[in-house]
């Protein structure tokens, strides 16, 4: 557990999460410490699935052997727990769970939902999507949640995690709208099939690169998954001023951040099949520069008494969106 293997890990986010990297600096740095082991051990086994891709042009010999990759991955999360961490990433894990209490069903989640993708990529219903978002984004969310602490009980922290989660639906939904054409070219299709049917149409015509985004069917149906993702913010974005104030700017910057990407999609006419939209520099300044000026909430200024949470199921409600939203769109 020493500041190299903390190294470790802050490296890796340096270079895959440039969102993140940025909402980090609002953490203390204990915080940030654990949230970046956190992220080195979530994008380690992302990447052992990513390989996946690789291997399938040269037949299916290839992915079991990757599946092999994920399981040692997961071995190596149950040494941890045992208290003989194999590396850098796990050492400051182990840290992190005895500290935070980060529970292990939780980063067992994570790598069930990655290694999904070593399945044909096929989601009938956004019921089926949502179920790989949260295996794969919202179990980070929970994570996160025990990192940066909260403002009560476990009742409260209880809410809080239902609210993170959904956050983290929110974030994996955007990626998915985002990467539609670059998942495409590697034979991914994340779209389900009964929304895309209900405009027209189908996987094949992503996968095959055929469909223009010009295409009035596509414009309609990016704009419904648009919305359904601005929803989902929306129905999540409660749950921030229940974590400690300390780790508010943090999740605020993320969720803006991210959100953000909806309105560069809108901007480059939803062509997510031959472009990928990004925030410019000036856009995550512009982010940061906001979220710097917002004062986090205490327990004793919360406008509202704790709820049940949001509800289970979201749609597009064409209602008001956050301010914080709207201003990034």
């Amino acid at each position: 557990m020493s500041d190299r293997d903390a190294h470790v890990c802050q490296r890796v986010v340096q270079q895959h999460a440039r969102t993140f990297h940025l909402a980090s600096r609002f953490l203390p740095a204990h915080k940030r410490r654990a949230a970046y082991a956190l992220y080195a051990f979530c994008r380690v086994a992302d990447d052992i699935v990513d390989r996946a891709d690789r291997v399938r042009t040269g037949g299916e010999n290839g992915v079991p052997e990757i599946a092999a990759a994920l399981a040692a991955h997961e071995r190596k999360l149950m040494d941890a727990v045992a208290g003989k961490p194999a590396d850098p990433v796990f050492r400051e894990l182990q840290r992190v769970m005895r500290e935070s209490g980060v529970p292990e069903s939780v980063l067992h989640e994570l790598i069930d939902g990655v290694g999904m993708d070593l399945r044909p990529v096929h989601y009938e219903s956004w019921g089926e999507l949502s179920t790989y978002c949260e295996g794969v984004a919202s179990s980070v969310g929970e994570m996160c949640t025990y990192v940066f602490g909260v403002q009560g009980d476990d009742e409260v922290r209880r809410v809080a995690l239902r609210y993170a989660r959904i956050l983290g639906l929110a974030m994996q939904l955007t990626n998915i709208l985002r990467d539609v054409g670059e998942d495409a070219r590697r034979g991914r299709c994340y779209l389900p099939v009964q929304d895309l049917a209900a405009f027209g149409l189908t996987p094949a015509m992503v996968l095959s690169g055929s469909l223009a985004a010009a295409d009035p069917r596509w414009q309609r149906f990016m704009r419904h998954q648009v919305a359904r993702a601005r929803s989902l913010y929306e129905s999540a974005m409660p749950g921030i001023p229940l974590l400690q104030p300390d780790a508010q700017r943090c999740a605020w910057a993320c969720a803006i951040g991210y959100a953000g990407i909806l309105g560069a999609i809108e901007r480059i006419g939803f062509d997510s099949l031959t472009r990928r939209a990004r925030l410019t520099t000036a856009a995550r300044a512009a982010v940061m520069w906001q979220i710097w000026r917002v004062k986090p909430v205490t327990q004793s200024s919360r406008p509202h008494p704790l709820s049940a949470g949001p509800p289970l199921d979201w749609e597009p409600t064409g209602g008001a969106q956050p301010e914080e939203l709207v201003r990034l769109a």
